[in-house]
């Protein structure tokens, strides 16, 4: 194990969230601030919506004769008793330095790295309660799968979070179904996160030219430098504070530690666009394979379909984000490619389209009568990305993804897909 060093301060670590994906993180999280604390401080905060609930009759902490069993609890109370997510996560268990907390402000206070993981909808609203709490320097992580998308732009989660709050966030994603992980069967993720230049320790020295002239990029102090670029290149509206040099500094190694268990393998790559990208737009693709599956067209078709999404996808990014977007990031990551097979194979935008194809019924109806009350991602993002694409007359570029939304818009039929991804 490694030493601090010249690093007297540790990391504090806070997840955001506590629903069946937010625990499964914040478990891999508080395994691992315990295994390494020349790093982290072990205690991790979980910060939990508060709700009362009775501990579920399958659940095995069940005691007819308890009052957690009879009687409504707090979920925070009932977490931090059993060690388990009785109501979101039920059956695994989470560390005991994991401290679920129903105060917000509480949670995130000295937390220097902070792990998001909730509905995308509630991002506005919470980082408004928590921006006075949380340190000037404090970095981020968002979990949250996918993009914001109006006719307007496409802007990223991560980037959302970081103007609310003052900070840098990045982002994770891959084919990472939450109870899978939480099993602790073999996974693996992508973490975008491309370190600001002010967070660099080891600032170039100034240093002479052969002819005694000190170039101007030598003499930069990197650590001084507030500006950094967003993910098209522009200089971001937000002015970061520099972490203190007491503390390790936040890099693609860091991460990988606080992140990486023998379970659950991490790639950390610097591309935020592309991972956040792939999050949205493999949903789009798994509608349009779950539509030929429901024709029973076989394996042959849904191969097609998943190879013209891929390449569609990796269009998108470098068309739209052609100062941060890897091609490889697609291809070659979890974020991308494998994230695309998962849900092109089970996920559920993907049975729902089959289903809807199979019943002959929309699959809105099927939504409904599937999902008890979730939505299915994929329909917003079909409708967005063909709205953005449409204001800019690039519809038509994007065969597979905008025949998807007419086909969910009854404009075309499902059996015109192959049709329609042949393109103009």
């Amino acid at each position: 194990m490694a030493t601090l060093g010249v690093h007297s301060k540790k990391h504090k670590v806070t997840v955001v969230g506590s629903g069946n994906w937010g625990s499964a993180i914040a478990k891999i999280v508080a395994e691992n601030t315990k295994e390494h604390l020349d790093l982290f401080e072990e205690e991790v905060q979980m910060w939990v919506f508060e709700e009362e609930i009775t501990v579920p009759r399958a659940s095995k902490h069940y005691d007819a004769g308890s009052k957690f069993s009879t009687e409504p609890h707090k979920l925070t109370k009932l977490i931090n008793h059993f060690h388990e997510n009785v109501k979101y996560l039920p059956g695994i268990a989470l560390p005991t330095n994991l401290i679920a907390n129903p105060s917000l402000q509480e949670s995130v206070h000295n937390s220097t790295i902070l792990v998001f993981n909730l509905p995308h909808q509630f991002i506005d609203g919470l980082c408004d309660q928590m921006k006075d709490d949380i340190l000037p320097y404090a970095r981020g992580v968002s979990c949250i799968k996918g993009v914001s998308v109006d006719s307007e732009d496409v802007r990223l989660f991560s980037e959302s979070i970081g103007e609310k709050l003052g900070i840098y966030c990045g982002a994770l994603s891959g084919a990472n179904i939450a109870n899978e992980v939480a099993q602790e069967k073999f996974s693996e993720t992508t973490i975008a996160y491309d370190p600001p230049p002010m967070d660099s320790r080891n600032p170039t020295p100034q240093a002479t030219t052969p002819k005694g002239q000190t170039p101007l990029s030598s003499q930069l102090d990197l650590t001084a430098i507030n500006e950094h670029k967003d993910t098209r290149g522009k200089t971001s509206k937000t002015k970061l504070i520099v972490p203190p040099p007491e503390l390790p500094p936040i890099d693609h190694k860091l991460l990988q530690t606080l992140f990486h268990r023998p379970y659950f393998h991490v790639q950390v790559v610097s591309d935020v666009a592309g991972v956040s990208l792939g999050g949205a737009l493999k949903n789009i693709v798994a509608i349009a394979t779950g539509f030929v599956a429901g024709l029973g067209w076989g394996d042959n078709a849904k191969a097609a379909v998943m190879r013209v999404g891929l390449l569609e996808m990796v269009k998108f990014g470098k068309m739209f984000f052609s100062n941060s977007v890897h091609a490889g990031t697609f291809t070659e990551e979890s974020a991308g490619v494998a994230d695309l097979i998962t849900s092109c194979s089970g996920g559920r935008n993907y049975r729902c389209a089959k289903m809807s194809v199979e019943r002959n019924i929309s699959i809105e109806e099927v939504e409904k009568e599937e999902l008890n009350g979730q939505m299915l991602q994929g329909l917003s993002t079909a409708k967005d990305v063909y709205g953005f694409l449409k204001a800019r007359g690039k519809q038509d570029e994007f065969p597979l993804l905008a025949g998807t939304y007419r086909i969910l818009q009854g404009e075309v039929k499902v059996e015109d897909l192959p049709d329609l991804i042949v393109g103009k």
